[in-house]
C-alpha cells in the first residue's frame, strides 16, 4: 500500500527558505506524479506545483513561479518543494500527493490524486 509523508514546514521571515519534502513508501515514484498542494484559512485547497517524476516535466501555478521549484530523487523516492522569497501569503498547509502516472497534464486539482500525505506548516510571518 502507498503511503506518503510530507514534512519541512516551518515558520520563516518575508524573503526566506524553506524545503518541504515528500517521501513515498510501499510503490516506487517511477511512474508516478506527484503534486503540492496548500491550503489557507478559510481558503480551498490549491495546486502550487506538479512534477512528472518519470520524464521530470514541471508545472507551477503563477503565484509562485519563478521562487518555488520541484525536483524528485528517484533513488529515495522522494520529491522537494523548494521555497524561495516567501511571502506572508504563501502561509498555509502544505500537503503533497501522488498518482499513478496519466497523459492528463498538468495535473494541479486535488481530485486527480490518490495518495495524500499529512499536512505540514508553513507560516511566513515579521
Amino acid at each position: 500500500q502507498v503511503h506518503v509523508v510530507g514534512s519541512g514546514g516551518g515558520s520563516v521571515q518575508p524573503g526566506g527558505s524553506l524545503r518541504l519534502s515528500c517521501a513515498q513508501s510501499g510503490g516506487t515514484l517511477d511512474y508516478y506524479t506527484v503534486g503540492w498542494f496548500r491550503q489557507a484559512p478559510g481558503k480551498e485547497r490549491e495546486g502550487v506545483s506538479c512534477i512528472s517524476i518519470n520524464d521530470g516535466m514541471t508545472y507551477y501555478s503563477d503565484s509562485v513561479k519563478g521562487r518555488f521549484t520541484i525536483s524528485r530523487d528517484i533513488g529515495k523516492n522522494t520529491v522537494y518543494l523548494q521555497m524561495n522569497s516567501l511571502k506572508p501569503e504563501d502561509t498555509a498547509v502544505y500537503f503533497c500527493a501522488s498518482t499513478p502516472w496519466s497523459n492528463d497534464w498538468p495535473l494541479m486539482y486535488s481530485y486527480a490524486y490518490h495518495n495524500w500525505g499529512q499536512g505540514t506548516q508553513v507560516t511566513v510571518s515579521s
